[in-house]
């Protein structure tokens, strides 16, 4: 996997490079993908949606975060089509996406009602407390969208006394999905859903 450089800061911690990697293998871009990002923030996702997908989609709300994300942008390489938009989802959202990634959870109801109205394929959303994981689940339930949840946790280790111990990030909650997916009583998907082997 090519590094993924962010000279520039958006004053909010980038989805870390392990979390990234979980990410990608969830959504299992390739050339024809159309991939939308919801909250494109210091750009780390779409840089790396960017050497897979043949487009690329990024909405930002900030301006100014949405300026991290071109520079970063521009200081990798990547070989997709890419289109930068100042916007609140679910407006600014297009109508075609393949696979969408919801980085944060804001409106993300609206932003889900608007996947499924447009048959997006895959649908990923990241979140780090525990609440709001569980109303986002729920969510995801309520409209067919859920495949499986998966929790994780990575822990860097640093040198202590001679010794190596380790520090703990925030446990990510990763909820994967799309358009036709729901889940099994045995925690498989249904007849019609794509599932999360993809």
């Amino acid at each position: 996997m090519a590094h993924v450089s962010l000279p520039h800061d958006a004053k909010a911690g980038p989805t870390k490079s392990e979390v990234r990697a979980v990410l990608a293998s969830k959504l299992d871009l390739g050339p024809t993908d159309h991939f939308v990002e919801v909250g494109s923030c210091t750009g780390a996702v779409t840089i790396e949606a960017a050497r897979r997908a043949g487009r690329v989609t990024a909405l930002e709300r900030k301006p100014e975060r949405l300026a991290v994300t071109e520079r970063n942008l521009a200081a990798n390489d990547t070989d997709a089509e890419v289109d930068l938009r100042e916007a609140e989802a679910p407006e600014g959202l297009p109508d075609d996406a393949d696979a969408l990634f919801l980085g944060g959870s804001r409106n993300y109801e609206a932003v889900l009602d608007h996947a499924v109205e447009t048959g997006v394929d895959r649908v990923v959303m990241n979140v780090s407390r525990l609440e709001v994981a569980g109303a986002a689940t729920e969510a995801f339930r309520a409209r067919d969208l859920l495949a499986e949840v998966v929790q994780f946790q990575v822990s860097h280790g640093y040198e202590l006394a001679g010794a190596t111990s380790f520090d703990s990030q925030n446990p990510v909650y990763m909820l994967v999905g799309g358009a036709g997916d729901a889940v099994a009583a045995d925690g498989g998907t249904t007849a019609g859903g794509s599932g999360a082997t993809r």
